[in-house]
């Protein structure tokens, strides 16, 4: 995504009263520019997201990024006439405060969309809020299939208008997975645990069927809790699978122990998951040198698209890393508004009326993103299926094999 960021010359104090006296409406505020025309108010761009708890790391990294393609779009007077303003809601990555912020979001007429959100889970119970009031939800994040197709992938049926996301899914995401760690890790037995959330069951699911397909057996199957800090009865249970490998659906405050947890019971073997562990935190909580995860796209640093968006990402002076989902909620942002400023045109006026029109709008959205090439199916999914495997190397994480699953 080439940089929104737009520079102008200071205006003259004199100039600055005369057109005050007038009675002109500039936006001079802080990433707003002196030369764009916003009499006719703000508009709003939510975001719903982990802000705070064990997730906040991704959260923090999707708000400040959707902070930044505010910014850029007010510095170029992207939506002529408005100011753009981001609202982040914090859902604590628990469905039921999810809906209180989409409650929240949707009673305001002048929220045009939200980027969000970070967890499958949230996402189902905020997708049908959201759409009541035909409020664009553009995911940086979900990965579960079923948001998009139904529970029925063989009879796919698009569930909400109103949703879309910029990463591909779990039905690509698991596949891809399991393809690199029977064929390039030769795992041959492996064992499977998830967190009894939508996205750790529906991973494993995925998983578990492609890694039979490649010939590798699948000895047992365990599940845990998010809450758990204990794993030792799991873990016993596992060991006399004498597994090769352990593959884990959920996410890295819960990944980081059990890795580490498995290592003092002589588990020694790599441990491997999906985009919910790939976190610097997943090592800080005790993963382990040659673990593996897969996550969606391409590795931001390493994208040519990507870097003006890390230059100014960057720039911003923001505290908090852009982590795993920062790029993509750049992208899912710009959607967002480049479909508003096409609804309205050069002088549109906006009203609630018009989210149909935006929706609309965002499905046939094609632009080249700071994570690649972005458009949307017939069923709101992204056209991209471009994903990475990550093997822990130090205190991080390592890209070792970008591409495709087979047949896309």
């Amino acid at each position: 995504m080439f940089s929104r960021v737009a520079r102008f010359a200071a205006v003259a104090p004199v100039a600055v009263l005369l057109l005050a006296a007038c009675g002109t409406n500039k936006n001079e505020a802080a990433g707003g520019s002196a030369g764009c025309d916003t009499g006719k108010g703000n508009l709003v761009v939510g975001v719903i997201a982990p802000l705070s708890g064990d997730l906040a790391a991704v959260g923090l990294g999707i708000r400040n990024a959707t902070q930044l393609a505010v910014d850029e779009a007010n510095a170029k007077c992207a939506v002529k006439g408005y100011k753009l303003v981001a609202d982040p809601e914090d859902d604590q990555a628990t469905p039921q405060v999810g809906a209180q912020a989409a409650t929240k979001l949707s009673s305001d007429d002048t929220v045009l969309g939200v980027v969000g959100t970070y967890n499958s889970s949230v996402a189902q119970v905020v997708q049908p809020i959201l759409n009541t009031k035909h409020i664009p939800m553009v995911s940086p994040a979900n990965t579960n299939p079923s948001l998009t197709v139904g529970p029925d992938a063989a009879h796919p049926k698009r569930q909400f208008e109103n949703y879309f996301r910029v990463c591909t899914t779990d039905a690509f995401q698991g596949p891809f997975g399991a393809d690199y760690a029977v064929k390039n890790a030769n795992a041959k037995n492996i064992v499977t645990i998830d967190d009894g959330k939508t996205y750790g069951v529906g991973l494993v699911q995925q998983f578990t069927q492609q890694a039979v397909k490649d010939g590798a057996k699948v000895v047992d199957h365990e599940q845990v809790s998010e809450k758990d800090t204990d794993f030792s009865g799991v873990l016993t249970k596992i060991k006399r699978f004498t597994p090769d490998t352990i593959y884990y659906g959920g996410e890295y405050p819960v990944a980081g122990p059990l890795s580490r947890q498995a290592a003092t019971m002589g588990l020694k073997v790599a441990m491997m998951g999906g985009d919910g562990i790939f976190d610097a935190k997943y090592v800080q909580l005790g993963g382990r040198e040659g673990d593996l995860a897969t996550s969606v796209g391409a590795p931001t640093d390493q994208l040519q698209t990507a870097q003006d968006f890390v230059k100014a990402y960057n720039a911003k002076g923001f505290k908090d890393p852009y982590a795993a989902y920062g790029a993509f909620a750049y992208d899912a942002a710009n959607a967002i508004i480049a479909s508003t400023a096409k609804t309205l045109g050069d002088a549109g006026t906006w009203s609630a009326s018009q989210r149909k029109a935006e929706i609309k709008n965002i499905g046939s959205y094609s632009a080249d993103g700071a994570t690649g090439s972005i458009g949307f199916d017939e069923f709101g999914d992204s056209k991209n299926k471009v994903l990475s495997v990550y093997q822990v190397s130090g205190d991080n994480w390592k890209p070792v094999l970008t591409g495709t699953p087979s047949g896309n």
